[in-house]
């Protein structure tokens, strides 16, 4: 069957004529790169992706087909999708549909057979820009008026759009064959995580940690989260600039010294600025499962999951907390502690899916900052 064209415009003046494969229409948002061999389903439903459309390098995409497990949250964020081919046969036997059924079923403007490799040049040379995805309009032109007319993703608060209306429970734990994800009933500890765009693999975690987890709106009040008397906050990912979510900084500033603290990604970037620090938007960011990290502790080198466009400016965290976590890549940070007030933060996903698991021991390590304060 012969597929529709479509086209992608970039803010920089290139443009990319390819086939549809997912809905028909428009998309628009910063377009980005992903490095992951696989993992697509859990990149297109992670809610750090609003705003954005991501380009897979990874040049056959959707070789395992899709299914109703390996989700991140209740539905794909992604504003498009890119890829160089998708597989036309998708076989695994958990599979229940192919990428293209999922990405027109979610309404998710998506285009394949371009280069992706120029694609992804282009974003590394020029920076991340604005583009625009269209099925409906040929007129090159008209396209790139169109995405100049695209707000910029610095200054946006992205987290209103990703983060729960209401708090609720979660006590699911991470999969396990042939049972799948396992409730658990018994926890030893109680941890409020604030939803700031929470992958589903982080609360996961948590629970097969043997931590109960509650998770609450972004802009539940710091009073409120203690009067529930957790032993632990956690502060989850999300998507955008940081700097704009003032009702979460302050929070922060507030729940510091008063209560064990553990920020991921974006709650990384929160916690710096609630300590002073700054933070800055990154190139083309750093979005993929194959990042090499530097535990400056133990020397250790991880292979870590990332996305994230911003970053914490090593100097301002200078005299503020403790570096504990560099990237290989290019020297940014991506973790730091401040041990006399029971916090710490990575820039990276310990929670993996899709990526490897070599963090996971930073929610053991949470654990452990829980007794702790219980024993000061």
């Amino acid at each position: 069957m012969a597929l529709k064209k479509a086209i992608l415009v970039l803010e920089g003046g290139g443009f990319f004529i390819g086939q549809s494969i997912g809905y028909e229409g428009e998309a628009e948002g910063e377009i980005v790169f992903n490095t992951s061999m696989t993992g697509y389903q859990e990149i297109l439903t992670d809610p750090s992706y609003k705003g954005q459309i991501v380009t897979m390098t990874y040049p056959l995409i959707g070789n395992y087909g899709c299914n109703f497990e390996d989700v991140e949250s209740g539905r794909p964020w992604v504003e498009g999708f890119i890829v160089k081919e998708l597989a036309s046969y998708p076989s695994n036997w958990r599979s229940e549909g192919d990428l293209s059924e999922y990405l027109k079923r979610h309404k998710i403007v998506a285009i394949q057979s371009i280069d992706t490799r120029k694609v992804t040049k282009m974003i590394r040379t020029g920076g991340a820009q604005r583009a625009l995805i269209s099925t409906e309009n040929e007129n090159i032109n008209a396209l790139l008026k169109k995405v100049k007319k695209i707000p910029s993703i610095v200054g946006l608060d992205l987290v209103k759009e990703v983060t729960s209306s209401k708090a609720y429970k979660w006590n699911e734990g991470i999969y396990s064959w042939p049972k799948g994800y396992l409730p658990k009933k018994r926890f030893k500890y109680f941890v409020v995580a604030y939803d700031f765009g929470i992958k589903r693999n982080i609360l996961r975690s948590l629970v097969s940690n043997s931590i109960g987890v509650q998770v609450v709106p972004a802009r539940t009040p710091w009073k409120e989260v203690l009067n529930m008397k957790p032993d632990g906050v956690l502060l989850s990912n999300g998507p955008g600039d940081p700097a704009p979510l003032t009702y979460a900084i302050n929070n922060i500033k507030n729940l510091i010294g008063k209560i064990p603290v553990f920020g991921i990604c974006l709650g990384h970037q929160l916690s710096a600025l609630a300590l002073g620090a700054k933070t800055f938007k990154l190139k083309f960011g750093h979005r993929g499962a194959n990042h090499p990290v530097k535990n400056l502790e133990t020397g250790a080198i991880e292979i870590t999951s990332q996305n994230h466009g911003f970053a914490v400016d090593i100097d301002s965290l200078k005299g503020l907390a403790e570096l504990t976590h560099l990237n290989l890549n290019d020297m940014t940070v991506e973790g730091f502690s401040l041990r006399k007030k029971f916090l710490f933060s990575v820039q990276y996903h310990p929670e993996s899916s899709p990526g490897p698991r070599d963090s996971t021991y930073l929610f053991r390590d949470f654990i452990q900052m829980m007794r702790d304060f219980k024993g000061k």
